[in-house]
């Protein structure tokens, strides 16, 4: 009998996370029809009516704890919504399901549709501000990293342990003025910066992918990205610190809300994340992880990744139907 039931935990498990992926791909696909067209807001709504009627027909008890705000600020998928049929799964969910509005907007690369899933009460209620983060992938030593050591030891660290020059690591930055001391110490120790315009939890994802060359991803970004990367991050043994930002008084008042009283904690990666959680990203436009939706010959193509890490698996999932 426990054997049955293993088995049939596997297959419920199995089930979510292909389900998973579908969410995403539908949510791609609709913000894909506006690539390019300028608006910012209509290819977000777009992904975000998708999302969210894909959401509603799963069997699940799911809500919302990193979405696109609070519920009195749009009709979006609005933190602590409340998803899904109803059933025995009762999880958090932590979703974007357009990061990098601005990317779709003007057509450009790394727009991601993307969600994670984990137990209930087993993310951060990061709130609506932003994060300050460093992240790395798989294979080094714990605690190579440091969000308190300048960037430049970090490097230092990662070439030690690579047994390279500081000259051959590679670190992703967002192109951001707030960044330009970040970007000047890392340059003085010969680091290589790629520096993106939009997108960091692609950003974040890409040190966990060789064939993309980035070692190291350094600097500030939005705290429910944070979550989102690090879910991508522990289903393959990277590693991630973040503190949060709070700019004024209102933005600790949104962490209040969340259950946020130390403002300047530093978390790692599996405070951030306490549990196994599933991953899933779908290209909208093409990406140095993912190809962007594609329409071709009457059919549709999408490019997903979805990722367990109570498993450790990866999966590529490419999806072909009829438009």
């Amino acid at each position: 009998m426990p054997d049955l039931v293993i088995q049939e935990e596997k297959i419920i498990e199995r089930i979510l996370t292909l389900e998973l992926v579908r969410v995403t791909e539908r949510a791609a696909v609709a913000s894909a029809r506006l690539r390019g067209r300028g608006d910012e807001k209509a290819a977000d709504q777009a992904a975000v009516d998708a999302m969210r009627r894909e959401l509603n027909r799963l069997p699940i008890d799911g809500t919302v704890v990193i979405g696109e705000g609070e519920r009195d600020e749009a009709p979006m998928l609005f933190i602590g919504e409340k998803v899904g049929r109803g059933g025995p799964n009762k999880i958090d969910i932590a979703l974007d399901p357009l990061e990098g509005t601005t990317l779709t907007a003007k057509a450009m690369a790394n727009a991601l549709a993307v969600m994670a899933w984990a137990p209930k009460g087993t993310l951060l209620n990061a709130p609506d501000t932003y994060m300050d983060k460093i992240a790395c992938g798989p294979g080094y030593p714990a605690g190579i990293i440091d969000l308190d050591k300048a960037p430049s030891e970090n490097v230092r660290a990662l070439a030690l342990a690579k047994g390279v020059d500081p000259s051959e690591v590679t670190v992703c930055v967002m192109d951001r003025p707030r960044h330009a001391e970040i970007i000047a110490d890392l340059r003085s120790v010969g680091a290589r910066v790629y520096l993106i315009t939009d997108g960091d939890v692609a950003g974040v994802m890409n040190t966990a992918d060789p064939t993309t060359g980035v070692d190291l991803y350094v600097g500030q970004g939005g705290a429910p990205e944070g979550v989102l990367a690090c879910a991508a991050l522990k289903c393959v043994g990277g590693q991630f610190q973040g503190r949060l930002v709070f700019r004024n008084a209102d933005e600790k008042a949104r962490g209040q809300r969340v259950g946020i009283t130390d403002f300047d904690r530093k978390y790692d990666l599996h405070e951030i994340v306490r549990a196994d959680a599933i991953f899933a990203a779908t290209g909208v436009t093409n990406g140095a992880l993912l190809d962007g939706v594609r329409y071709e010959g009457g059919f549709v193509h999408t490019h997903s990744l979805v990722m367990n890490s109570a498993t450790r698996t990866v999966r590529e999932v490419r999806m072909k139907r009829p438009v």
